[in-house]
């Protein structure tokens, strides 16, 4: 595998246009994917509502242990290729032939074992309808195999219309099907409905929109072995993430109890939305991005280091809100049974945070090539998240597995931002100067949010409209207040915000 990092004038015109474009693409990316991030977290939202009056924490706790077998094994199907697609830039046709048949025959092989191992599945949680979830949640993983290269194919376009369209109609399908099951009296089973729906239509968009097809080129497995070099750290790291995930799922669910596992994977899904909205708006462009100018460090550093400042920003905010807010906003959208739950995503706050730093950081890794460095991420993570676990989780039971998510989280996003240091080429200074602004920003907003819901307003007290009512003016004085404050540390920042919403506004207007 090859990049060249040859410029006849890295200053120059064509230099300056090239960096133009890329900004627009990335820009371009961007705004659509907070487009659908909008549209398919509103669905999303309102299912997970809807859900959760429908079915019990238990059937939820039920339903996570039958299909982490699935997610834990859908590693090996894309066995980290998908990313070593994009970041190739030759042979790239005979590349995507072989990464097709590779991940197909993965799929395939990885869904047979998964219906093999269910009933030590039912066996491990103690529980028969578990096995019987994990054996008919088998078959995901064969769809799941489709989608790799397209999905690789158009992340390398910075295809605007992969994000309009197929976030959204994912989202859709699964809220679509699952809940209408579960009104039906499904119970379990329509989530489990609702995720081969979800993943029959991802499959069907991303083929419908991608102009790749298998047959166009050769397989080669001097290219998969090249593929595969790239992409085994990031295996490791995948499945490492999944270990940990399994092991939080058994130890919560069987040390504790399956309800405590619903509220566990509940409260998680909801920490887990500024996550998504980095992953989605920001993470997905930046990869590429990082791939193409990681030669060059007079590009490189500035752009991690804003990728870095925004990142940061938007999670510092949605965090704050977690803490301020997240308890009442479950009791209100969720019902009183979920109060744990919401207890939970108060302890889950500082993962967001943690998770921006990560993401931007791993992106610059995986952009400059050095894909081995991941390693020590993937060590790092799974061995804090574990013993932390089991640390916190004595004295604090399930809001205690939620505290080990949100230190293992800002600790894991210390030690990548720290690999990524060599690669990107910034000071510790440059850091801080990107990083630290808007912490205390969020905290004084935070602070104020909080004493207005729970000295006045105290939202969770309130029929169901006039709770959701109380808690939007709780989120407007947030934001004004960190908005305020950002204006102080950050004005930069601040102008940047209102210039783009005073241009989104311009361009709507415009077309009304």
């Amino acid at each position: 595998m090859t990049r060249s990092s040859e410029h006849n004038d890295p200053h120059g015109p064509e230099a300056e246009s090239e960096g133009s474009s890329l900004r627009r693409n990335i820009g371009n990316v961007a705004a659509a994917s907070a487009v659908a991030l909008v549209v398919g977290e509103l669905i999303t939202f309102v299912q997970t509502i809807a859900l959760a009056r429908l079915l019990s924490p238990a059937e939820v706790g039920v339903f996570v242990a039958g299909t982490v077998l699935a997610l834990f094994l859908g590693n090996f199907v894309e066995g980290g290729l998908r990313s070593a697609l994009i970041h190739r830039d030759d042979k790239l046709i005979d590349s995507a032939e072989t990464v097709f048949w590779v991940t197909a025959v993965s799929g395939f092989l990885m869904s047979l074992l998964t219906l093999a191992v269910s009933p030590v599945i039912g066996l491990v949680f103690d529980n028969g309808e578990v096995g019987l979830v994990a054996a008919a949640s088998s078959g995901v993983l064969f769809l799941y195999s489709f989608t790799n290269v397209p999905e690789a194919m158009l992340q390398r376009e910075f295809s605007v219309k992969r994000r309009l369209i197929v976030g959204p109609s994912v989202a859709a399908a699964y809220a679509t099907v699952a809940v209408s099951a579960a009104a039906a009296g499904w119970g379990v089973w329509s989530m489990v409905a609702g995720i081969y729906a979800s993943y029959v239509v991802w499959v069907a968009t991303v083929w419908l929109i991608s102009d790749w097809r298998p047959g166009r080129g050769h397989v080669s497995v001097t290219l998969w072995r090249e593929l595969a070099r790239y992409g085994l750290p990031l295996v490791f790291g995948m499945i490492g993430a999944r270990v940990q995930s399994l092991l939080e799922a058994v130890v919560v669910g069987r040390g504790l109890s399956e309800t405590d596992l619903g509220y566990f994977r509940y409260g998680q899904r909801i920490s887990m939305i500024p996550v998504r909205a980095i992953l989605e708006v920001g993470a997905v462009a930046l990869f590429p991005a990082f791939s193409r100018i990681s030669a060059e460090p007079e590009r490189m550093k500035p752009a991690y280091l804003r990728a870095l400042r925004w990142a940061t920003v938007g999670a510092a905010a949605l965090s704050g809100l977690m803490i301020a807010l997240g308890q009442p906003a479950v009791v209100i959208l969720f019902g009183e049974q979920w109060r744990e739950a919401g207890a939970v995503v108060v302890a889950m706050a500082g993962l967001g945070f943690g998770k921006a730093i990560i993401s931007v950081s791993e992106e610059a890794i995986k952009g400059g090539g050095r894909t081995g460095l991941l390693n020590w991420y993937t060590a790092v993570e799974v061995t804090l998240g574990i013993v932390l676990l089991l640390v916190f989780i004595g004295p604090f039971g399930v809001v205690g597995a939620g505290l080990a998510a949100s230190v293992t989280a800002l600790l894991v996003g210390a030690t990548v931002a720290a690999l990524a240091k060599p690669v990107v080429g910034f000071s510790l200074q440059e850091f801080g100067a990107a990083v630290v602004p808007q912490v205390p920003c969020a905290v004084v907003a935070t602070a104020a949010c909080a004493a207005l819901e729970h000295f006045v307003l105290q939202s969770d007290s309130r029929g169901v409209l006039l709770g959701v009512g109380y808690l939007a003016v709780d989120t407007l004085v947030f934001g004004a207040v960190y908005l305020a404050a950002l204006a102080v540390v950050e004005p930069s920042v601040v102008r940047v915000i209102f210039k783009t919403l005073g241009t989104g506004l311009g361009q709507l207007r415009r077309r009304v």
